[in-house]
């Protein structure tokens, strides 16, 4: 463990938005090390420990995958190389969100035709939403 400052988990968690479990989640799947403790048994993070959790929770909210975290963490430093497969993992991750918005574009047409469909506000014989979903799925 790296020397300096070192916090215990609730601390770490509450530096970083996220929950204790989070924490120990991310210890237990091996994306953060396990810190080291106290004579007492806590737990201390050290400051590349949470550089780690940083790391890792930002790759979260990007929308990387766990094994893609993994992949990116297992590059470490700078070097050319690394950044190229970096670049890679990510590019390919990029086109999974693109495919992924035109599925939702998809949908939301789809949601704005069968909506539309229903032309006195629910009221009459039938439901145009309904009889679409009963329809079964069809591709949108």
């Amino acid at each position: 463990m790296t020397t300096g400052r070192s916090r215990k988990r609730g601390d770490v968690a509450r530096r970083f938005g996220c929950n204790i479990e989070t924490v120990r989640h991310y210890e237990n799947i091996g994306l953060l090390e396990a810190p080291g403790r106290t004579a007492s048994g806590h737990r201390l993070y050290s400051a590349d420990d949470e550089a780690r959790l940083a790391f890792i929770l930002r790759g979260r909210q990007l929308g990387f995958s766990v094994e893609e975290l993994r992949g990116l963490l297992s590059l470490g430093g700078s070097d050319p190389a690394a950044c190229g497969e970096a670049n890679a993992l990510t590019q390919r991750h990029l086109a999974d969100v693109r495919a992924k918005l035109r599925d939702l574009a998809r949908l939301e047409r789809t949601l704005v035709t069968i909506s539309g469909q229903c032309e006195a506000g629910g009221v009459g014989p039938g439901c145009p939403i309904l009889d679409a979903l009963s329809a079964g799925p069809t591709g949108l």
